[in-house]
């Protein structure tokens, strides 16, 4: 097991990490910007290393300062939270180069998960249901109307790299699908740099459901249940539930079946989700698969008893997962309300500045043992006083 592990994101989910090292005896560093010196996961870590100006681009985005503050505090491991370079396929190579452990999969699962349209083509190899569409590259507004009317409208034109919300348009003729073509792949590539798009049906009605997973480096994949992520605002979730109350079990069997098929195809370690859109009648199709620790994990440690960022940290080391399928539970109802500083005179924008009051119900933050939870559980990387950056 590591004896001391870096923490390469800031805020809320620097603080779950910490959490969860100190209670494995792991000792932990943080870096931070210069917008952050003060917050909260600088004060919880062990020791904490400055990497630069308060631009992420300039900070929490560069590799080689992760990399080197790593090596300076004589860390072992580097878990890269959500978000930033969490997702970096580049990045979790250069850790095993450096001889640095990345806590989360393998960089060549990352990038085989990464782009939308190669994940689509996996995923139908690996027998798992795909929304019907084209899965390739699309050159032109023109051909776009063609393909969207072939398939049948609505559809959904799609950004290879898109996240967030963005790069998204729904067309229900011709005229939508020529103008959304265009504006999605503008979009794209203003915002990912890769201006490639892909359409695909566009299910009415549909609920986001996600199948959470986690594997080790034995060839053990297990899933963990689902989470319902279908109250979103602009895309973006706000509120999510463990286990839906819309899929039946044998929905449910049948997801969590293909996730894990879709996991071995790829030799997935660590923690991982499968995203999936699913219609009025309980017809599932793949989406995406996310290859990190997402927002919303509590609610399926509440229900399960399970603490993800251990096991992602077990796994990470080389231990075999001690459970198998049969042994993961689904105890009570967990739901989850994520709380943005926002100002709602200005449209909801991202609000920054100083946090004049926080008063979090009484309660041990980041608590994953169920038998502990009294009720509530709070995740938060502020504190009152604090600066919202």
């Amino acid at each position: 097991m590591f004896t001391k592990i870096l923490i390469a994101n800031r805020g809320e989910i620097a603080c779950r990490v910490i959490a969860t090292a100190k209670r494995m005896g792991i000792a932990t560093v943080a870096v931070y910007s210069e917008a952050d010196r003060n917050s909260r996961h600088v004060a919880l870590a062990d020791e904490s290393v400055h990497i630069g100006p308060a631009s992420s681009r300039e900070s929490y985005l560069v590799a080689a300062k992760i990399i080197a503050a790593a090596k300076q505090t004589g860390a072992q491991a580097i878990h890269p939270g959500y978000g930033f370079l969490s997702e970096n396929e580049e990045f979790a190579r250069l850790c095993e180069e450096q001889g640095l452990v990345f806590i989360g999969p393998k960089h060549e699962a990352i990038a085989a998960m990464g782009d939308k349209i190669a994940s689509k083509k996996l995923a139908a190899l690996a027998k798992v249901n795909t929304i019907p569409g084209v899965n390739e590259a699309i050159a032109s507004p023109e051909k776009a109307v063609e393909i969207a009317k072939g398939i049948g409208y609505p559809v959904m034109i799609k950004a290879s790299a898109g996240g967030g919300g963005k790069g998204l348009r729904v067309a229900y003729n011709d005229k939508e699908a020529h103008e959304g073509f265009a504006s999605c792949q503008n979009e794209a590539r203003n915002s990912f740099g890769d201006d490639r798009v892909f359409i695909e049906k566009f299910v009415e009605e549909p609920r986001h459901i996600e199948i959470q997973l986690l594997g080790d480096a034995h060839g053990n994949v297990v899933f963990l249940n689902e989470r319902e992520c279908s109250i979103q605002r602009r895309h973006q979730k706000v509120i999510e539930e463990a286990p839906s109350p819309f899929i039946s079990d044998e929905t449910r069997a049948a997801m969590g079946a293909q996730a894990v098929a879709l996991a071995k195809a790829v030799k997935y370690q660590s923690a991982g989700t499968v995203e999936f859109v699913v219609g009025k009648d309980q017809s599932f199709y793949f989406l995406e698969m996310n290859t990190r620790l997402q927002v919303e994990h509590p609610v399926t440690e509440c229900i399960t008893g399970l603490d993800l960022v251990e096991w992602m940290i077990r796994v990470a080391a080389g231990e075999k997962l001690s459970f198998a399928q049969s042994d993961i539970q689904r105890n009570g109802w967990s739901i989850e309300c994520r709380i943005n500083a926002e100002d709602p005179f200005r449209n909801f924008l991202p609000s920054t500045g100083r946090l004049i009051r926080f008063q979090p119900p009484e309660t041990t933050m980041f608590q994953s043992d169920t038998s502990k939870l009294l009720g509530v559980r709070v995740d938060t990387g502020v504190q009152e006083g604090g600066e919202i950056s």
